[in-house]
């Protein structure tokens, strides 16, 4: 990665030079877009924005994105899912000119597309955004570096220049070795490696991405999300990706955009999404995504209530420890940081032996961040007998989760009402089910 990003840092210190004018923050920005097919798309629109429903006007013809708002920083991997037909492609064709707006703007970094000459929209394509298809979309008779290339040489860059440039982006991609190579030489994932790595080349601030890895088997779609990851957070890239695929959109998404009927029905986070769907189709969508590896520690912490700070000593300890009736205590810095634990017994025989310092009896305590997955704290919980700490980056206590917590995150249960949400989805595992695999693997004399 570090050629990439010295040649990234050229380009930006030259770019600097040349502009004082700040990026915008907002690299993407759609408002209120309609796009209506038929003979009169206007009338369907109108009609549309009168409060007519789309089933009655499928007559006219069809409404494939309806009112459609949303902003994208710069930066962001943003996701528009949706089933078939919901119009996640049409939408996403608007943002790039490859589709003309029946009603509303586009505007990508503060160039405005909507309606703009042909050849100024070339020019924006050239240089601000560009597209990585399903299908690869390669040129069949160009080698790979040739197909990463292409988009240089559209921009007229020198062929020593491009062809460098090339084979950065070709290691970048993991396609080191296969510069030469036709794509009929390759396997499907590593074509649409060539095709992201065309993408990437051509050097815009925005990428869209059209179900670019629908088409992988599961296992080399999953590697191409995790590279995409990867690569976005060395690259800095805007992404705007459309997936059908719910637990896609859950790995990939900063945030996501939920379309139905040619509506966009909720954008949220996917911890948002999935603990408050907007309404009963977003939580039907969601009744099966793995809860554990989208939600966070952050997500589910409760206020930490038993903690107290190292100087307060072991009287003031077994107070607490006695009022909030548990047989252990947090105990804080006194810069607030999290220092461990101490327990009951070893804090009464403090005070049966006189002695006053809690830094002696102190523990360790399993302690994680807030953006820690669920996933990965069941194995801790499991041992130990203690809540699991949840701190920030400077080691602040910032809440705990209990063990009953945790199982009430995994199976959607409420902590407070031990019920479903009226219109949330069915626990994605049983808690009887969890409380079983914690029981037989719990160390002896920890009980789940």
């Amino acid at each position: 990665m570090t050629e990439i990003t010295a040649v990234k840092a050229e380009e930006s210190a030259s770019e600097a030079e040349q502009s004082t004018t700040a990026a915008p923050a907002i690299a993407v920005k759609a408002d209120k877009l309609y796009k209506a097919f038929g003979r009169k798309p206007n009338d369907i629109v109108k009609k549309l924005q009168a409060g007519a429903s789309r089933d009655e006007l499928a007559h006219l013809g069809t409404a494939a994105v309806i009112d459609a708002s949303f902003e994208v920083q710069r930066g962001e991997i943003f996701v528009v899912m949706g089933l078939s037909g919901s119009g996640k492609s049409t939408l996403i064709r608007m943002l790039n000119g490859l589709l003309e707006v029946t009603s509303g703007t586009v505007t990508v970094g503060d160039t405005n597309i909507t309606g703009i000459p042909a050849s100024q929209l070339r020019d924006v394509r050239r240089q601000s955004i560009s597209m990585v298809f399903q299908h690869f979309a390669l040129l069949p008779h160009r080698t790979v570096i040739d197909n990463v290339a292409y988009g240089l040489e559209i921009q007229g860059m020198p062929k020593a220049e491009r062809l460098a440039k090339a084979r950065t982006i070709i290691r970048l991609v993991g396609l080191d070795g296969w510069a030469d190579s036709l794509p009929s030489e390759l396997s499907g994932g590593m074509q649409q490696r060539v095709g992201l790595g065309r993408a990437l080349a051509a050097d815009t601030d925005v990428l869209l991405m059209d179900e670019a890895f629908s088409a992988l088997d599961p296992l080399i779609r999953r590697e191409m999300q995790e590279q995409l990851i990867e690569l976005q957070a060395e690259l800095g890239k805007t992404i705007i990706f459309i997936t059908h695929d719910l637990n896609e959109a859950m790995f990939l998404g900063d945030r996501i955009a939920v379309m139905r009927d040619g509506r966009i029905v909720q954008i949220g986070t996917p911890e948002e999404i999935l603990t408050d769907p907007a309404n009963d189709y977003v939580a039907q969508f969601v009744q099966d995504v793995d809860r554990a590896r989208v939600l966070t520690a952050g997500s589910v912490m409760e206020p930490a209530r038993s903690v107290i700070t190292a100087t307060a000593g072991p009287r003031a300890a077994l107070r607490t420890m006695r009022d909030l009736q548990t047989s252990a205590i947090f105990v804080l810095r006194r810069d607030r940081t999290f220092a461990g634990v101490v327990r009951d017994r070893d804090v009464l025989k403090q005070v049966k032996g006189g002695e006053t310092d809690l830094k002696e009896i102190l523990a360790e305590a399993t302690s994680v961040t807030a953006d820690t997955a669920l996933v990965d704290l069941v194995e801790l919980a499991v041992e130990s007998d203690l809540p699991i700490a949840v701190v920030d980056e400077r080691n602040r206590l910032i809440g705990v989760i209990p063990r009953v917590t945790l199982l009430a995150a995994l199976g959607n249960v409420s902590t407070a009402t031990g019920e479903l949400p009226a219109a949330g989805p069915p626990p994605t595992v049983p808690i009887s089910v969890i409380t079983d695999i914690l029981r037989e693997t719990a160390p002896e004399g920890v009980q789940p």
